[in-house]
């Protein structure tokens, strides 16, 4: 995963679980507009998420930053 992804995660991730608590879950969607501006990036996103990992649709963030964070 590109840099200015894995910083992305990260930073959705922070924002979300300082909002709403350490339980907060999210989707990959969570880290894109609504518009889809990127569509690499968000294949990218969804190839980690989906492919790479087997993730659900919704996971804890604190997991995905956890993950991020240890190089996965």
């Amino acid at each position: 995963m590109r840099p200015s992804l894995r910083h992305k995660f990260i930073q959705v991730c922070d924002e979300k679980i300082a909002k709403k608590g350490e339980t907060v879950g999210l989707s990959f969607y969570a880290f894109f507009a609504n518009k889809n501006d990127d569509p690499d990036r968000l294949m990218e996103a969804a190839e980690w998420w989906i492919k790479t990992h087997e993730l659900d649709h919704f996971e804890k963030a604190l997991k995905i930053r956890n993950m991020i964070k240890s190089g996965f």
